[in-house]
This record gives C-alpha cells, sequence and structure tokens, in this order.
C-alpha cells in the first residue's frame, strides 16, 4: 500500500472511504473513514505503509487488536474488525470517537476540579480492572493512550487506547525490551 491510498476521498478495499487523518505515530497512521455498506464512521488504524512489516511487527499490530476486542467495558475503544488490506498492511477498524484528547481538554481548561479528574481515573480504573481479569496487562497508560469521548447521550467517557504492547497471562509478550 502507498501512502497516496491514505487520502480524502480514497476508497479502500472497496468498502471504506477515508475521509480524513486522525493522527499518525511512529508505527502507523489513524484515519476516519466511512463504512459504504452501513454508513457507519469508523476510525481505522493502519501500520505505515510503504515496506513490509516484520513478522514480529506484523502479529503484535493484530494481536493488538484481539486483545482490545476481548474487553466489553464502555472504557475500552470498540474493535470492529481486523486483517490485512494487503501482503504488507495490517489494519483495525474501530468505533469512531467523538471528544477530545485529555491534553487539549487541559490547554483549555487548565486542571480539573478534583471530582471530575477523579471520576476519569476510575474510569481509567475500570478499563484496566477488566483487562486485568481477562490477563491482560496495558504496560503503557499514560495520557496520550487515553481519550475523552463524548456518549450519545452528551456525559463524558475516558476510553483506553493502544493495547499495543499489552502482556497476556503466562508471560506471553507482544513486544521486546527493546521497543
Amino acid at each position: 500500500m502507498t501512502e497516496n491510498l491514505i487520502t480524502p476521498g480514497a476508497i479502500l478495499m472497496g468498502k471504506f472511504r477515508v475521509e480524513r487523518i486522525l493522527g499518525r505515530g511512529a508505527m502507523g497512521v489513524v484515519i476516519a473513514a466511512t463504512h459504504l455498506g452501513f454508513d457507519r464512521q469508523v476510525a481505522m488504524k493502519f501500520m505505515l505503509p510503504g515496506k513490509k512489516p516484520s513478522d514480529e511487527a506484523q502479529a503484535r499490530f493484530l494481536q493488538e487488536a484481539r486483545i482490545a476486542a476481548r474487553l466489553t467495558t464502555q472504557h475500552v475503544a470498540k474493535i470492529l474488525d481486523v486483517g490485512m488490506m494487503d501482503e504488507m498492511t495490517p489494519y483495525l477498524v474501530m468505533e469512531l470517537l467523538a471528544g477530545k484528547d485529555p491534553s487539549a481538554v487541559l490547554e483549555e481548561r487548565g486542571p480539573l476540579p478534583v471530582p471530575e479528574a477523579v471520576g476519569y481515573v476510575l474510569q481509567v480504573c475500570e478499563a484496566t480492572a477488566e483487562a486485568h481479569k481477562a490477563g491482560i496487562v496495558h504496560r503503557d497508560l499514560k495520557p496520550a493512550n487515553l481519550f475523552l469521548a463524548t456518549l450519545a447521550d452528551g456525559s463524558p467517557c475516558v476510553k483506553l487506547l493502544d493495547f499495543g504492547v499489552s502482556k497476556l497471562g503466562g508471560g506471553v509478550e507482544l513486544t521486546t525490551e527493546s521497543a
């Protein structure tokens, strides 16, 4: 896959129309897209295009989706699909979240009132508790892996993201110490 395919208006796999790029990271790109068959807005995450990922990187990416899909709490972004777009490009499809990054909220509002901040922390605790009950250790809890979503009724809901460096019970690690 080339970077040119991930441009607004492009149709991916015959069923997703790219709407906009939401972010880029060291390992991938996240876009907003419309699932044409369902007329539903989704977020899609791809490993960075341009070269075939290592088998380990590809396995870690696909495992991230499988791990997050096990969790049912509203405080983890819902995974809807996972697969390979082509031999070089793993992807995952997840719910498209409305809301803001915690750092943007803090920049806009300054320090949050203690009851509100405690409520957000408790929501993160609920997500990690469910993960731990399923034998999953996130291993990368930080503000960049949280999102302050707004539910349909307007209430705030913290979503835990990015299970890419998680560890499963039984000693199975999804990353190496150097990653």
